[in-house]
């Protein structure tokens, strides 16, 4: 059996939902459910974004079955959307742009300003909710999409010395390497939703489910998530679980 990576379904799902006809335009007019995933570093959203699509695309009905998410990628697609040259693409990234470096970039047209780029990623994001059947982690998707009436929105969380030595496997780092980068990367997502949304990105009102990945395997967190999902949106799905 071919194995598809998530890049190449991300890249089959927006070109599947870039033509424009009938079957199309019949799918926005009921669009699937969106699952927006907000998330502390190294809690693993990746891999349980990978069980997740393949649990709920494994019940969906026809035409409905091309689940797939969006974290990386969705920064490629915006780039695609907008014609932007890939030197734009650290201005996307939830990292911070030195002060002198952002300020002189806007001032010699070098770089667009941050509130033109979050307009055009949250137009991305609300493209992809047309056609639902997508799950976005980060961006604050949950809050541009907080009035979509098929959202579902998660919030991953899980102890620091856990998430460290997630970053130690994964990244092949050492510890103290590894520490600072997750504490580093927290506090810019923080800033990011408190600066360009005015939300406290830990405020669990903010959440349908907060999760803390250290007490599950992410096959455990991708079916109870699904579970949630079919029950709340049943009709987009053949088989309801108990």
């Amino acid at each position: 059996m071919k194995i598809v990576s998530a890049y190449e379904k991300a890249r089959i799902y927006i070109e599947k939902h870039s033509e424009e006809d009938i079957k199309l335009q019949k799918r926005k007019q009921n669009p699937g459910p969106i699952i927006t995933i907000s998330r502390e570093t190294g809690v693993g959203a990746n891999a349980i974004c990978c069980k997740l699509v393949d649990y709920l695309n494994s019940f969906s009905i026809k035409d409905y079955n091309d689940w797939t998410y969006f974290d990386k990628d969705l920064i490629n697609k915006v780039m695609e959307d907008h014609h932007l040259p890939s030197h734009f693409k650290k201005y996307l990234e939830e990292e911070k742009v030195p002060k002198i470096e952002g300020w002189f970039g806007e001032i010699l047209g070098v770089s667009p300003s941050k509130i033109s780029l979050l307009h055009k990623t949250s137009k991305t994001i609300l493209h992809i909710a047309e056609f639902g059947d997508a799950i976005i982690i980060g961006r604050g998707a949950n809050i541009i999409l907080a009035n979509h009436a098929k959202t579902f929105h998660i919030r991953l969380v899980a102890p620091e010395i856990f998430r460290i030595e997630n970053a130690i496997e994964l990244y092949n780092i050492d510890r103290k390497t590894a520490t600072e980068f997750i504490r580093k990367e927290d506090l810019a997502r923080k800033d990011f939703i408190s600066k360009y949304f005015h939300k406290n990105i830990e405020d669990p009102l903010s959440y349908h489910v907060t999760i803390n990945t250290n007490l599950l395997k992410a096959s455990e967190i991708a079916e109870m998530i699904g579970h949630c999902v079919i029950k709340r949106f049943p009709q987009f799905f053949e088989l309801q679980t108990n």
